[in-house]
Formats: structure tokens, C-alpha cells, sequence
């Protein structure tokens, strides 16, 4: 038993209703745990269990103001609870139950309530940390005062996203408290297998700001800790790392026999059991005696095993709902007022609609690398910081997953993050906070929260680009449910399309096209904005259709004039939107076309979304009078060359596509084959 020290007589009652809740905690846990271990189990899938920690959430929120905020990890059952959420609403959805507070559909590792303070769990190991540096950036925006803390266990602070993250928030003097559930293991593995330092604490002097390592099985010392912390960051200091030392009393989560763990180890933890710990602190003080603590365990674990056949006794989720709440389907409101046309360029097209964007709502942020000052590196959001001012327009870190992570935190937090992310290729780095952060807020919570950002990235082959700078990425985008997809190709539609995402409810992101930049068109200067979504017949036509979108829409349009010229009349329809996907518009100029398409894109063959695109024409074709025929013509599977010259054999162009739409559609009008095919 590791040795006690008096507690203050002035922290009796607080320490005894530590002791009780932390009990509860220790209990609840205890009777979700057992759900999993019969056989059969009365609930699947994995859980992780804070046992040991509970004194840390605990300590945390008694220091905090009742509208701060928490972030935790996938082993966040004790915040929720500390945080205020309903323990039925909790263990409900821990059992994946109807009534949970997410429907079943976050379970035990990603339940969330961002309209509490429990902002949420988060099963990707450090990905709340970017998220909560967005959350902070929602606070100080909105001038109330509040902070935001953010947990992860010690292995996690090897993760590069939590580097980022505090990387972001010492840049910008973010209110949020890092806090580190150090438990010596990253989930199977000693912690000291994989850090050369002895206390994590120590890596917040790299970074600018200030830490401590404190005795995480003791709430008074854990709620005196973070109200420092607060006091700090409340006054403008920014960030600090408090690093907690808890003891790890169960396995890394509930299938976990821990054969890999030494004897002496999980001895030494049980040894530095909060309650074990607290209760005997305050025997000593002859605050409680022995009976009356056992009684304070014996109490909670009868209110949690009522409490867990309660819940395991309600409903299942409706199973017609489990595809509700992936997009919105609003519409924005209002109708589109054409104030002013103008002669732009394709950029300055963009920077217009952002200007637009800043001017209407006070909620926009427009942030990235080079962005502010700069005003970006193609000169999308020149002078713009000069104007709004660097609270609103601002440049970060060269910090991909910070940037696209506190983006998502804003969102939640009822501000409107427009970032930009340089190159497309460079998503990849931080394609995560797309993948499993943006797309779920929504799903997750049923609706109430959405995630209202926009990322501008452009992408796309020009002279003297290498493969890391001229990839087309749309269709791994398009992939994903809950994220919108758009590529304009025009300055019309560089204007137009970014007015519609940022006025839209979800997470959009806007391609735009590098080598359209310097292109000028005419651009409808708008009150308000058109539905996301809707492709643009750029050219009608009788007898064959291209469909294409982004950089590939002016060679399209140019081999539709070379066609013309030898009597075939070809519509090109600009997709613009691949998520959602205007399917009545392709039906249309299909059936027009009696059919007949060539499908363009710049993208590499091979999981391209033609591929998509014209399964999904099959799909659509219910008339058995109506026979698509469909070829596509993309860039071959192949590295992108930086030479100008292999890039001409590689990428279709105006020339390459009229041959290609010619081989379907022959000049006596009869088809290349009579059997419905799909030609690549």
C-alpha cells in the first residue's frame, strides 16, 4: 500500500464524495464489463475501461466551469460521467440500446454529446487533440471564457497528431489543457519501450508552454492541478500538459487476459488504487471507518447492476433508421440574386466567394498554410487578412492534421472554418480527420450536430508537378458517406460552388483546378447560394455524351467542337458535384444520346470514378428499351512524370477524347458493338 498523507479538513466532504463517485465509476464499468463475459455475450464488440483513472475526471470537472468542455479518449466512460452526462444514457449506449445517448451507433469507444460539454470520445488514438484546438478556437471566437480539456493516454503522445496539435496551440495561445492518463502502457506495450524520457511532462518545454506531473489517484491534488492550469489559460497564457500517473487495474480492453504483463507491475498498480487509496486516507483521518467504505462500494455496485439490467432490458435501434442522418438534404434558403457579373479569373473568382463569405457571417474562419499574411500561395485569399483582420483569416502551422482537425472542433462549436489545404496530395497526411472525424458527427449524433466546414485543395497535372503534386484524388473523396464532393472548372463555377459549400450544413470539400487558375470567365456575383449538388450541361447533343468534371471539362468541350465539325453532335455534361451525384441529370443526357458516353476523367484508371460512374448508369437503366453504352478514357495507371512532354502522352486531352468518342459513336451513326459493355 503506497503511503498516505493527511487531507485537509477543509476537503473532508469533497474527498468523501470523490470516494462515492469514484465507486460508482469503478462499479458502472464493472457491470458493462460483465455484459461482454457470458457466453453468449449480452453485448459484442470491445470496451476500454478508465479502472484506476476515475480520479482524474473526476478531480478535472470539480475545477472547471460548468460550461467547459471536455474531449476524451476511447477510454472516456468517467468523463461522460464527470462531465454530467446520464449514466442510462451512457450505459445504453456502451450496450448499443436505442435510448443510448447516441442511438448505439458510437458504442462504448465514440459516444459523443458535443451539445453538453462531453464534446466526445474519440476511438482514434490522439485524434481529439487537433479537434479540441478547434473547440478553443470556437471559444475564443465567441468571447466566453471557456477552456477545453483534452485527454490521451501516455503512448498516445508518440501519435504525430498530438504533436501537431500542440504545436497549433502554443502557435495561437489556445485555452485548452492537454491532459495525459499515464498508465505506463501503450496498450500492450510498456510506455518505456518506447520514450527515452521518464515523465511525458517533459516534452511541453519543447513546445513553449507548461506542464507538471502529478499524482493522478488523488482528486484533490488532480482538481488543484487543472484549476492552475485553467487559471492560466483562462488569463490568455495558452496551453499547458498536466500529466497524470494513474494505475492501469484492468487489461487495455475487456478481452484482454494480459499474459504479457508482469506480476510485480499489476501488483504495484492495485497498490495505487484510487479508492483504495482515498479510503484509507480518510480512515486515517477518522472521517469514515473501514465498514463504512466498503459500504460506499457495496452501494455503488448495486446501483450499477439495477442500473445495467435496466438499460439491457429497452429497446434495440430501429434497424430502418440505420441509414438516416449520413448527409443533410437541406437546401439553403432563399433564392439565388445575381447582384453583379463579372470578367475574373478562375482564382480571383475564389477569392471573391471568400470575401463574400467573410463579409455575410461573422462565424467564418479562413485559415491555413501561407493563407493570412501571404494571402495563399496561388493568391486565393490575397489582401483578405488585411481586410477581416488576422482573428479571422490567419496563417498555421505547416500542420495538416491540426489544421483539418481544429477545423472539425469549430464546426461543432458553431463556427464556420473555411481551411485550406495546399495541395491535394498533401491530405493524405491528415486524411483522417476527413475520414473518421468530419463524415461521423452527423451520423453519430442523429442529426443534432453537424460539421459545417469547408477544405479548398486543388490538384491536377501541369508542366513540371511530380507524383506528389498531380494526383487526382476525387474518387477516394467520393468514397466516403458524410463528406460532399465538388470540382469546378470554371471561374463561374470556382464562385458558385464555394458559395454553396460554405452555406452548406456538412463537411465539403472544394477541389479546385491549378491549371484553370489564370483562366478568366464570366462570374455571377450572387446573393445567396444554389444547392449542392447539380451538374451543369455545358454543351447539349444528340449523339454521344461526355461526362466528365474539373480539368477535364474545357478538353471535353473543345473535342465536342472538333466532332461537330465532322457531324456528330456531342452533349458534354459537367458533373461539378461527385458526392451527392446529380443522377436525372446523367439519365438525361444519356437518354438524349440515346445512351451513348464516353467517360472522362484525369484520374488514374483503376478505382477511378468512372468505374463508379458507370456502374452506377446500369443500376439507373430500368427501361429495357434503354441500352447504355459506355467507354471511359482516363490517365493509365502510372506515377505522374514531372517532364511536360511524358505528361502529354499520359493525361487525356481534346484530341485523345474525340478519338475516343468517335470509336463509340461511328459517323453512320451505328454502334462499335451491339452488346452493352463498359470499354475502358
Amino acid at each position: 500500500m503506497s503511503k498516505t498523507k493527511p487531507i485537509d479538513a477543509n476537503n473532508h466532504s469533497f474527498a468523501k464524495d470523490m470516494l462515492s463517485r469514484i465507486a460508482f465509476i469503478r462499479a458502472f464499468e464493472e457491470k458493462a464489463w460483465g455484459l461482454t463475459q457470458v457466453n453468449p455475450p449480452r453485448v459484442l464488440g470491445s470496451m476500454h475501461f478508465c479502472a484506476g483513472q476515475e480520479a482524474v475526471p473526476l478531480g478535472a470537472m470539480a475545477a472547471l466551469r460548468d460550461d467547459d468542455q471536455v474531449i476524451a479518449t476511447y477510454r472516456g466512460h468517467g468523463w461522460a460521467l464527470a462531465s454530467g452526462l446520464a449514466p442510462r444514457g451512457v450505459m445504453a449506449e456502451i450496450c448499443q440500446k436505442e435510448d443510448g445517448v447516441n442511438g448505439g451507433r458510437g458504442g462504448s469507444p465514440y459516444l459523443m454529446d458535443p451539445t453538453s460539454r462531453f464534446i466526445g470520445e474519440n476511438s482514434i488514438v490522439g485524434a481529439g487533440t487537433t479537434i479540441a484546438c478547434g473547440v478553443a478556437m470556437a471559444n475564443l471566437a465567441q468571447g466566453n471564457g471557456r477552456i477545453v480539456i483534452v485527454t490521451i493516454g501516455d503512448g498516445a503522445a508518440n501519435q504525430g497528431a498530438v504533436h501537431e496539435a500542440m504545436v497549433f496551440a502554443a502557435a495561437r495561445d489556445l485555452p485548452v489543457i492537454f491532459v495525459v492518463e499515464s498508465n505506463g502502457w501503450a496498450e500492450l506495450t510498456p510506455t518505456n519501450a518506447t520514450m527515452r524520457v521518464d515523465r511525458v511532462a517533459k516534452r511541453a518545454s519543447g513546445y513553449g508552454f507548461g506542464s507538471a506531473t502529478i499524482d493522478g489517484s488523488d482528486p484533490i491534488a488532480v482538481r488543484d492541478s487543472v484549476a492552475m492550469a485553467a487559471d492560466n489559460a483562462r488569463s490568455g497564457k495558452g496551453p499547458s500538459l498536466l500529466e497524470f500517473q494513474v494505475p492501469r487495474l484492468w487489461g487495455h480492453y475487456n478481452r484482454d487476459i494480459e499474459h504479457y504483463r508482469p506480476k510485480d507491475d499489476r501488483a504495484e498498480a492495485e497498490a495505487r488504487d484510487p479508492f483504495t487509496v482515498l479510503g484509507k486516507r480518510l480512515v486515517d483521518e477518522d472521517v469514515l471507518n473501514d465498514s463504512e467504505v466498503s459500504a460506499v462500494m457495496d452501494d455503488a455496485k448495486a446501483e450499477a447492476e439495477v442500473l445495467g439490467e435496466s438499460v439491457m432490458e429497452g429497446a434495440d435501434p430501429v434497424p430502418s433508421t440505420a441509414l438516416d442522418h449520413v448527409i443533410s438534404h437541406a437546401t439553403p434558403s432563399g433564392s439565388v440574386k445575381v447582384i453583379a457579373t463579372e470578367e475574373l479569373t478562375y482564382v480571383n473568382a475564389v477569392n471573391a466567394a471568400l470575401k463574400t463569405a467573410l463579409e455575410t457571417d461573422p462565424n467564418v474562419l479562413l485559415y491555413g498554410e501561407d493563407v493570412g499574411n501571404a494571402g495563399g500561395i496561388f493568391g486565393a485569399s490575397r489582401n483578405l487578412q488585411r481586410e477581416f483582420g488576422a482573428d479571422r483569416v490567419f496563417d498555421t502551422p505547416i500542420a495538416e492534421n491540426a489544421i483539418l482537425g481544429s477545423a472539425v472542433g469549430a464546426a461543432m462549436c458553431g463556427m464556420k472554418p473555411i481551411v485550406e489545404i495546399m495541395w491535394a496530395d498533401f491530405l493524405f497526411v491528415a486524411l483522417d480527420q476527413i475520414v473518421n472525424q468530419a463524415s461521423n458527427v452527423r451520423y453519430l449524433t442523429r442529426g443534432e450536430v453537424s460539421c459545417p466546414m469547408v477544405v479548398r485543395t486543388q490538384q491536377g497535372v501541369t508542366p513540371g508537378s511530380c507524383a506528389q503534386h498531380s494526383q487526382s484524388i476525387e474518387a477516394i473523396l467520393a468514397h466516403i458517406p458524410g463528406i460532399k464532393v465538388g470540382l469546378a472548372a470554371s471561374a463561374g463555377d470556382a464562385y458558385a460552388m464555394l458559395r454553396s459549400a460554405i452555406d452548406d450544413p456538412d463537411p465539403v470539400v472544394v477541389i479546385e483546378a491549378r491549371s484553370l487558375y489564370q483562366i478568366k470567365g464570366s462570374v455571377e456575383i450572387t446573393e445567396g447560394s444554389e444547392p449542392v449538388g447539380s451538374a451543369r450541361l455545358r454543351r447539349a447533343g444528340s449523339d454521344v455524351a461526355i461526362l466528365t468534371w474539373g480539368t477535364m471539362v474545357p478538353e471535353a468541350v473543345n473535342a465536342a467542337q472538333m466532332l461537330e465539325s465532322e457531324g456528330t453532335d456531342t452533349a458534354v455534361l459537367d458533373l461539378r458535384w461527385l458526392n451527392p451525384l446529380d443522377e436525372d441529370a446523367i439519365m438525361n443526357v444519356l437518354r438524349s444520346c440515346s445512351g451513348r458516353a464516353l467517360i472522362v476523367h484525369e484520374a488514374v484508371k483503376t478505382g477511378g470514378f468512372a468505374g463508379e460512374l458507370a456502374f452506377r448508369v446500369h443500376e439507373l437503366s430500368d427501361d429495357e428499351s434503354f441500352t447504355p453504352q459506355l467507354q471511359r478514357l482516363t490517365t493509365p495507371d502510372v506515377r505522374m512524370p514531372s517532364s511536360a512532354v511524358l505528361q502529354a502522352k499520359l493525361v487525356p486531352n481534346a484530341k485523345s477524347i474525340a478519338e475516343a468518342a468517335k470509336n463509340l459513336f461511328k459517323s453512320d451513326g451505328s454502334y462499335e458493338t451491339q452488346n452493352p459493355k463498359i470499354r475502358g
